[in-house]
């Protein structure tokens, strides 16, 4: 079948402004998004710019807005789309566009790495590894699966209004260590949490949930967080 794509296409040292770009492409339903796009670059047109590299929704490179919606392109398929209508593809929003989908990824990694995302523990290594329950591995394994592809982060409104917002995001994996009962370090993430731009500026609007491409409960592990703000820092 033959289907119409409208890139947002912009080249910030020969364009003014971004602009849509429409492209024919032969194809099947059975294709993925990302597809499509390596066989326009294949086939059409070289200079489109766009991310991907494990190409299985694990390394969440390929991020961007699929008819409005933040998504991989990797993971769906042509035929989940409303084919009648011109596919159309944006780059994801409040970073900094370098060119037609990808984006300056360096401010979301920042507020990520700010929430110190490792285990943290000084006590003296033990003569095996350190053990956790079924029961405390449960706690922590849900925002375990995040792949910091920033669907979540710029599908929030209070980030595009903020950009110092830590974002859900850098929340999700301080979630991770803060309630892992191997670490020692949450009371210090705790303050990074309990700052001006920090757990609070959520508006719990559930667009990271929906953007989410682990279904991770992201909206429940930020409510974790308030809640163990509050009963122990207010």
């Amino acid at each position: 079948m033959q289907i119409t794509v409208r890139i947002l296409r912009f080249n910030p040292e020969t364009d003014a402004r971004p602009y849509f770009q429409a492209y024919s492409v032969e194809c099947q339903p059975t294709d993925r998004v990302l597809d499509v796009l390596n066989r326009i670059k294949a086939q059409q047109d070289g200079s489109l710019t766009f991310r991907s590299s494990c190409e299985h929704g694990v390394c969440g490179s390929d991020a961007m807005m699929i008819n409005g919606r933040n998504r991989l392109a990797c993971k769906v398929l042509l035929q989940s789309l409303e084919l009648n209508r011109p596919i159309t593809l944006e780059p994801i929003r409040g970073l900094l566009v370098k060119r037609d989908l990808v984006v300056d990824m360096e401010p979301f990694f920042e507020r990520y790495r700010s929430v110190k995302p490792y285990l943290i523990n000084n006590e003296p290594p033990p003569t095996r590894e350190r053990l956790q329950s079924p029961e405390d591995r449960a706690r922590i394994d849900d925002t375990t699966k995040c792949i910091l592809c920033a669907a979540c982060t710029t599908s929030c409104p209070s980030f595009w209004a903020n950009s110092q917002y830590l974002g859900p995001a850098a929340l999700v994996n301080a979630h991770r260590f803060i309630f892992d009962n191997r670490d020692r370090a949450a009371e210090e993430r705790l303050e990074i949490l309990n700052q001006r731009e920090g757990v609070w500026r959520c508006r719990t609007i559930f667009n990271c949930v929906a953007a989410c491409p682990r279904n991770i409960k992201i909206t429940q592990a930020i409510g974790d967080l308030k809640k163990k703000l509050m009963y122990e820092k207010m």
